[in-house]
């Protein structure tokens, strides 16, 4: 038999056991305001498996490796991205097909690579996006509706996916060549390997285009199959071996001028991340764009240099005549998509509207710095010898 205790009644006790109970649940909820949420199930940290497009060897790899240990550091570990190269798990056209069903949770690579699905997506990167550079071209995204219409653009060939543009690439070159291209017409017949919209471009211009994946391209050349192709950046080229098949290249065009990576997750696994996750992924990538750009910087000046004094790589500038053949014919070429693909047309529509403002503000603001270089850098002519 139990006894009660002396002098409490069992209203009291009654009034004690409520109160105990209301302080422990405070003291839990103090407790969990403390320490962060645990996902129902989770034990450990989340892993994802990525793969990029890229080859182990070339910086477009080092930049998808580096956006990963962002991550992760941010999240203390928490989420865990592992990233594969190219060939890995799928071939680097199929990146998109594999995030979508869950084959890999996330990828690297660009949203041209894309353009057989649903050729809109070339308008994130190739074409001269109506003057705007990368970086604008991502202004446009982030802040122009850009965003919104990917998102639509996914939806509407059925991607199960995120995608993130970020990091702006610097214009690319017209490509490498056995000779020097002096006009447009140097392209008829040629074996020449590119990408997205600029395909319908140098078509359109004679060649006989071939779109191969990075890794593929410089093995092509040595057999024979392509004479001449375009890829991307000077570290990217020399490391791939461009510099061992040809001693020629073009600088400056319109075909991808406007270019950035894309980082790819699988949309159902992004969305079972907690919010907390979600948001330093939104930072992550902010901060992985103004890195990848810091770095191109630095490592593609040097290889540009080295690649003239160490691999005697000879550079010309393509002739105005072939940009403008490449305008009226990416011109042409978009004409063509708008009639047939009403998305196409919106996404353009959006474009040339932020471009015109955005890049006139551009030009009529910022100085031309050509002349500050010449002044600091430009040799000076020798002085006249007095008789």
């Amino acid at each position: 038999m139990i006894k009660k205790p002396e002098g409490k009644t069992q209203a009291t006790i009654s009034a004690r056991r409520k109160f105990l109970t209301g302080a422990t649940a405070a003291t839990t909820g103090a407790a969990m305001v403390g320490f962060p949420m645990i996902a129902k199930g989770q034990t450990g940290p989340i892993n994802m498996r990525w793969q990029s497009t890229w080859p182990a060897k070339d910086i477009f790899h080092e930049y998808a490796l580096d956006f990963a240990k962002k991550v992760n550091d941010m999240t203390g570990g928490d989420l865990k991205i592992e990233v594969l190269p190219a060939g890995a798990v799928v071939p680097a056209f199929g990146l998109l097909d594999a995030v979508s069903k869950g084959t890999l949770d996330g990828g690297h690579g660009v949203m041209v690579y894309h353009y057989g699905k649903q050729n809109a997506l070339a308008l994130w990167g190739s074409g001269p996006a109506f003057g705007m550079d990368a970086n604008m071209l991502l202004s446009w995204h982030k802040y122009g509706g850009g965003k919104e219409l990917l998102s639509k653009l996914y939806s509407s060939i059925g991607a199960n996916v995120v995608s993130y543009p970020y990091g702006p690439m610097p214009t690319q070159p017209l490509g490498w060549f056995k000779k020097p291209i002096t006009k447009a017409a140097d392209f008829k017949g040629l074996k020449f390997r590119t990408v997205g919209i600029s395909i319908d471009v140098f078509t359109a211009m004679g060649a006989a285009v071939n779109a191969l994946p990075g890794g593929e391209i410089v093995p092509a050349m040595d057999r024979g199959l392509l004479d001449a192709a375009e890829f991307n950046n000077a570290s990217s080229d020399r490391t791939l071996g461009f510099p061992d098949v040809s001693k020629v290249c073009m600088l400056q065009s319109y075909h991808q001028n406007a270019e950035q990576f894309e980082i790819l997750f699988n949309k159902t696994k992004y969305d079972s991340l907690p919010a907390k996750m979600r948001a330093i992924i939104d930072h992550a990538v902010e901060a992985g764009s103004a890195d990848m750009s810091w770095k191109a910087v630095d490592r593609y000046s040097k290889d540009y240099i080295e690649l003239q004094t160490k691999q005697n790589v000879k550079f010309y500038k393509t002739p105005t005549s072939v940009l403008q053949s490449q305008l009226d014919g990416y011109d042409t070429a978009v004409a063509k998509k708008e009639a047939e693909n009403p998305m196409f047309k919106e996404i353009i529509t959006s474009q040339r509207a932020f471009a015109e403002r955005a890049v006139k503000w551009d030009l009529e603001t910022n100085v031309d710095r050509r002349m500050a270089f010449n002044h600091y850098f430009a040799k000076k002519p020798a002085a006249a010898k007095k008789g």
